[in-house]
């Protein structure tokens, strides 16, 4: 990776000259929850690393389900604010992926929606299955869709040249490619990862600004959005996020 990277300035909404959010309500009061619906099944007791906690707002709905809780976050600033909503119940380390020094392994590993943001991708993959992941550890793995319905009209409407194209804006935010279902696997497997399930979360065919307009109207109600999160079971590459759910492989 790059030395030159600021991960204060790629995260802060406040300083894109694109002027797009890069944090949506959509994202907190409706991602986040079907994120914590895709996972729960699969937990494991014990401890749990989450690898980019941003400002600790998905941070805190794992709480309740984990006593042993540590973050790796390479923005300083997130981890301040952080901080402020959880206090001390979680311990947080300021570092690059490619550079922490880990302690032990973890029976659960979260990577939601920070793949796309690496440089090396492949090399945090491998990190997490050598040397973080216990022997039967599960390592929860989310990325942004390529294939979204509403990205996909976005390219239909000329306002993204390909469905795996990173927008200027994204690249602001430090985003480095836009994974599909087979390009994260390829990615997962190459690092040596045994992926074991593989799944969509949340039917999504509005861009994030829509949603967040119509979550201030009672038009969207919460019957409405179970659809979504149901027909996304259905239909993964038709939905806002991938997921992939992976046990450690063999050292490659």
């Amino acid at each position: 990776m790059t030395s030159k990277r600021n991960y204060n300035d790629e995260l802060n909404d406040s300083g894109n000259s694109n002027n797009e959010k890069y944090a949506y309500s959509f994202d907190f009061n409706v991602m986040h929850p079907y994120m914590i619906k895709s996972f729960e099944p699969f937990f494991n007791k014990g401890s749990l690393l989450e690898l980019g906690s941003f400002k600790g707002d998905f941070t805190r709905r794992l709480l309740p389900y984990f006593d042993d809780v540590t973050c790796v976050e390479a923005a300083v600033d997130a981890i301040k604010e952080a901080k402020s909503k959880i206090g001390d119940k979680v311990e947080f380390v300021n570092s690059f992926f490619e550079e922490a020094n880990l302690s032990k392994r973890y029976d659960n590993i979260l990577l939601t929606h920070v793949l796309e943001h690496l440089d090396d991708p492949v090399l945090v993959l491998k990190r997490i299955n050598d040397e973080w992941l216990s022997e039967n550890g599960r390592f929860f793995l989310v990325c942004p869709n390529a294939n979204a319905p509403s990205r996909q009209i976005a390219v239909k409407m000329g306002l993204i040249s390909h469905n795996t194209a990173v927008t200027p804006a994204e690249a602001e935010h430090g985003h480095r490619c836009t994974y599909t279902l087979d390009t994260l696997e390829r990615d997962a497997v190459a690092a040596g990862l045994k992926v074991i399930y593989r799944s969509g979360i949340f039917f999504k065919a509005l861009a994030n600004f829509q949603w967040d307009r119509l979550l201030q109207t009672d038009i969207i109600s919460k019957e409405y959005l179970e659809g979504c999160y149901q027909l996304g079971q259905q239909y993964p590459d038709l939905c806002a996020s991938i997921f992939l759910l992976c046990e450690k492989g063999d050292q490659v």
